[in-house]
């Protein structure tokens, strides 16, 4: 009997119809966009949503950047829904915990740059999910950036107790959780929780530029780079060396090393031509 490939294809990010995760591609820039009013908390839909969101995001060509944003006034997230706390079993919210920490690290092996476009309140499981990108970029206004949980009983359970760690460092990170300090955006800058502040009128615009730019650049070598910092930072020196080395061989069979090399030593403006 003779077999066929598979005609089967996941759906592109476009093709989604969620309810709390919105969905669209402009410019080869992927956007997911938080819609739980009023103040985006978490329960389980809405982590299946961005997980279904994420494997979109995985294996849709089209999409060579992705932002992470809010569509919510006010709040990109305020983190997990309390009542879910209050009324769910234990070991079902203990699950929805755990199914949020295999989604920050879907979003962290994709080699595609995230960007979380935080466009208010970012607290809790807010900020967990934010540092599940590759970068910050904050909305200068009256917003707060804080990690509360202690005051529930419970502790950082999307991630928070290891990427702020891994990002700020275990004193800064800890001092944050203990103090329940509700930080504002230019102290969130300074404390290393976002990469730049933009300015609000332009906050879009300037977060889609940005992520176009991504879009219209190197993408293998650009995910390679991703991958080999998210990844190889966990590793020993050796292996991330290790890992570095094979993802430069890769890259130096590419199109794209031979256009870069001629288009710099040619003095022009390189077209990059490699795709997934």
């Amino acid at each position: 009997m003779t077999q066929t490939a598979s005609t089967w294809a996941p759906p592109t990010l476009a093709d989604l119809d969620l309810e709390f995760v919105k969905t669209e591609v402009r410019d080869g820039v992927g956007y997911l966009k938080l819609d739980r009013p009023p103040v985006n908390a978490h329960n389980t839909q809405m982590i299946l949503e961005l997980d279904q969101a994420f494997t979109a995001v995985r294996f849709d060509d089209e999409v060579r950047a992705v932002v992470l944003t809010s569509e919510t006034e006010r709040f990109f997230s305020a983190g997990a829904d309390i009542a879910v706390i209050r009324d769910e079993k234990p070991h079902r919210t203990g699950l929805l915990s755990q199914t949020s920490k295999e989604v920050i690290l879907k979003a962290r092996s994709i080699p595609k740059v995230f960007i979380a476009a935080i466009n208010g309140h970012c607290m809790g499981g807010g900020l967990e999910l934010a540092f599940a990108c590759d970068l910050r970029f904050a909305c200068d206004g009256p917003y707060k950036y804080g990690m509360p949980e202690l005051v529930l009983g419970v502790m950082p359970g999307e991630g928070g107790s290891q990427l702020l760690g891994r990002a700020i460092g275990p004193n800064k990170a800890l001092k944050l959780m203990l103090d329940n300090t509700a930080l504002s955006v230019a102290e969130a800058l300074e404390l290393g929780l976002v990469d730049v502040v933009l300015e609000a009128e332009t906050f879009r615009d300037d977060v889609h530029a940005y992520a176009k730019r991504i879009a219209d650049g190197p993408i293998l070598a650009i995910g390679a780079t991703k991958v080999a910092l998210t990844e190889g930072i966990e590793m020993s020196l050796p292996a991330g060396f290790s890992l570095e080395r094979m993802q430069q061989n890769d890259l130096l069979r590419s199109a794209d090393a031979a256009e870069g090399a001629e288009a710099y030593l040619s003095k022009r403006d390189p077209k990059w031509s490699s795709q997934w």
